[in-house]
């Protein structure tokens, strides 16, 4: 009997829509059968800056028994969700520098063959959604990992409109993550479970 597939998402949120869309995506995984680990990439931010945005204060008081991500998380699943807000078309500092931290485990060929999807969000509409899971991908393409995007394949994702990966335009924290999001939240987290699932058995067949 082929064991759950082992799912970690590994996310950084200054004020809270990508926490938002990583519990959809951790509730969604857990009910498709998977062991889920939800972690956060380490902040890099001063205090003082912290301090000065009181919605990125708040969240962050509100999220500190979300445990820090750590590279056994990644070695540890089969599956890896990563998510970041949209920082001028590319990743956040801290989820990257989080990324740059597997270099042992690349170079020991741990990050290899696992299943890795991607989740992002910004202030306004496009703002560069689309190239940020693109330039997450470039690394998945180094990790020689098996990229599993939701594309269109079921009609949420023509609400949502995004192939590469759920993402969210939250205006300015104006817009609370919604029902299109979070029914594309599902659907990716369910593919990714299902193709990571297929691919574990077939190893342990």
């Amino acid at each position: 009997m082929t064991s759950p597939v082992n799912v970690a998402i590994v996310y950084y949120s200054s004020t809270g829509t990508i926490t938002e869309i990583a519990k959809e995506l951790r509730d969604a995984a857990v009910k498709a059968g998977a062991e889920v680990r939800l972690v956060k990439a380490p902040e890099l931010a001063p205090r003082e800056a912290i301090e000065s945005n009181p919605a990125w204060a708040a969240h962050h008081a509100a999220t500190a028994d979300i445990p820090e991500a750590s590279p056994e998380d990644i070695e540890w699943a089969d599956a890896v969700l990563f998510g970041t807000a949209t920082r001028f078309g590319n990743l956040s500092a801290q989820l990257k520098q989080f990324i740059d931290t597997l270099g042992g485990l690349w170079a020991q060929g741990k990050l290899a063959d696992k299943v890795y999807s991607g989740f992002t969000s910004s202030a306004i509409a496009h703002a560069g959604q689309e190239t940020t899971l693109q330039a997450l991908y470039t690394s998945v393409h180094h990790f020689g990992g098996i990229l599993v995007a939701p594309g269109f394949t079921d009609p949420v994702k023509f609400a949502d409109g995004n192939p590469y990966g759920t993402s969210h335009v939250d205006g300015q924290g104006t817009n609370p993550v919604d029902d299109t999001t979070r029914a594309a939240a599902r659907h990716q987290a369910e593919r990714v479970v299902k193709i990571a699932g297929k691919l574990k058995a077939a190893v342990q067949r």
